[in-house]
């Protein structure tokens, strides 16, 4: 072979390596944009799993603390009867022995559904709060403060954190100027 082609196959050789450099090159760039993609949607998908399982833990804590909200529930129309009863014997003398049954049942009752968690909504006297009382009615009153409950219709009561039935009532509230008026004249 000649030296002048010799040459000629060098520069040849060095042009064709030259794409294969670039090409290379190239594929490593296009690799490590991929990989850097793939990996922040690995990131994403593994925060949001991780979210997932919180969440998941939460809803199980939840289901755990209030199943059994729907059998206490049903016993509470068991309760207000059993109250009710109290109230009608009250009258009646006759009755009190079965008056005394009643009663013991109904503290047996409250006592193994406090283990559970439920309570009694206080709300003779208390400040309305319409997140645990409901409303029925309005009552004026120059004795009490506006917006306090002055009569109690039905009991309410909470499992745990959470209201389980509202207590109905009855909310004070001052005289109107009209009703404030007449009362003056007719004095």
């Amino acid at each position: 072979m000649t030296e002048d082609k010799k040459e000629e196959l060098s520069e040849d050789i060095e042009q064709e390596e030259h794409p294969v450099e670039t090409k290379e090159a190239e594929d490593v760039e296009k690799f490590k944009k991929e990989f850097s993609e793939l990996n922040d949607k690995y990131l994403r998908l593994y925060a949001d799993f991780e979210n997932y399982k919180r969440l998941v833990a939460k809803e199980k804590e939840e289901l755990i603390k209030y199943s059994n909200e729907e059998i206490i529930k049903e016993l509470l129309s068991v309760i207000d009867h059993l109250e009710l009863a109290l109230q009608h014997s009250a009258d009646n003398e006759a009755t009190t022995a079965l008056a005394e049954g009643v009663e013991m049942t109904l503290k047996e009752l409250r006592t193994a559904l406090e283990k559970f968690g439920l309570s009694n909504i206080e709300a003779q006297g208390m400040p309305f709060n319409p997140s645990v009382h409901h409303a029925m009615s309005q009552i004026e009153s120059e004795e009490a403060e506006e917006n306090i409950v002055v009569s109690e219709f039905r009991k309410g009561y909470m499992l745990k954190d959470r209201v389980l039935r509202a207590a109905l009532v009855a909310v004070s509230k001052k005289p109107s100027q009209k009703n404030q008026t007449e009362t003056k004249e007719e004095d």
